[in-house]
């Protein structure tokens, strides 16, 4: 998996109840699904856990149900707090935990009905809940079809962002080495006792509120995903959203999420992206689950100029989209001028 969080078990949780635990957030960085990058963002981790961690609470002012638990400003101590408890910006969230059983991969494909025979009725969904308010530039959807297909009056996408009048909710896959987009039938197959239009619902609910910050803080929510988590028949809100890794932002039409990274290394590595795209390809006709397998390209690190860059926006991000000043950076209008220049 790709995930740039250190994940601790404090209890485990068992087929019926739920267990404790946190997500320690690095600053590594992945685009592309590839990984952790050969270098870091210095405050990265610091700033996600702080964004993360104020969504979930304004998710808990609207009753939304989520696995998050509070933050631990000092991991020596371990109190566990609301955010606004903190006199500076956590790296660890405390979370509830449910059981995620390993997929496994057989013949030439992955065994779902084995996940659930180990599950219960407290599981991790192996879904990825996407929505989509926006159509921009590096969006996938401009792969996956016309804009005819979502309603759009354009004979072909524009070399610019496209509103879309009402939000768009799909699915992917979350625990396959590769994601990828399935059709309503094909989630609602491997979305277990969950309820898929429960969690199209849901992922709007959360979308709302999001978008809705965004605006009172000068960003446009662009699009973003939420995961989710089945407990005693409820369905929870999991993992971290609303971030710059989770979520695409920008601010005065200037994309200002992991986006910036991803654009950087098609303008600046076209030759490493290009491999990653052609393992993708080519993984589906070799019995293996791990397309990196394939790549025979690396990626190079980020010259110092341009991880200061990067660093400085997400810090600017979480100050602006929260409305405290957690961290030392420039304000958001600076961060994002820098941005424009890389």
């Amino acid at each position: 998996m790709t995930s740039v969080k250190e994940f601790r078990i404090e209890e485990e949780p068992t087929a019926d109840s739920l267990g404790r635990g946190s997500f320690v957030f690095t600053d590594d960085y992945s685009v592309f699904d590839w990984g952790p990058m050969p270098d870091q963002i210095p405050g990265k981790g610091a700033s996600l856990c702080t964004m993360g961690a104020f969504n979930f609470e304004l998710l808990d002012v609207n009753h939304i149900p989520t696995h998050y638990r509070g933050v631990v400003e000092d991991s020596e101590a371990g109190t566990v707090k609301d955010l606004g408890e903190c006199h500076s910006a956590p790296r660890e969230m405390a979370i509830d935990l449910v059981q995620v059983p390993n997929l496994r991969y057989v013949d030439g494909g992955y065994d779902y009905d084995a996940f659930y025979d180990e599950i219960g009725t407290n599981y991790l969904i192996p879904l990825e809940i996407v929505f989509r308010n926006t159509v921009p530039i590096g969006s996938s959807l401009r792969k996956r079809g016309s804009p005819a297909d979502y309603g759009l009056d354009y004979d072909e996408w524009p070399d610019e962002v496209v509103d879309l009048s009402e939000p768009i909710v799909e699915f992917s896959t979350k625990y396959e080495e590769q994601d990828r987009y399935l059709s309503r039938t094909e989630a609602d197959e491997i979305s277990g006792p969950a309820s898929i239009d429960q969690l199209e619902e849901l992922a709007l609910a959360v979308n709302h509120i999001v978008t809705d910050r965004a605006e009172r803080a000068g960003f446009v929510h662009e699009d973003g995903k939420i995961e989710c988590c089945y407990h005693d028949g409820t369905i929870k809100v999991a993992d971290v959203l609303g971030t710059f890794d989770e979520n695409r932002f920008s601010y005065d039409g200037q994309e200002v999420s992991k986006e910036v990274v991803r654009q950087y290394y098609k303008r600046e590595h076209p030759e490493w992206v290009e491999a990653v795209g052609e393992a993708k390809v080519d993984v589906e006709d070799h019995d293996i689950a791990d397309w990196r397998e394939l790549c025979d390209v690396d990626p190079n690190p980020l010259p110092d100029d341009v991880i200061q860059t990067v660093a400085d926006l997400y810090a600017a991000g979480a100050n602006a989209y929260t409305g405290d000043e957690w961290f030392d950076a420039p304000e958001m209008d600076d961060a994002v001028d820098a941005v424009r220049n890389l």
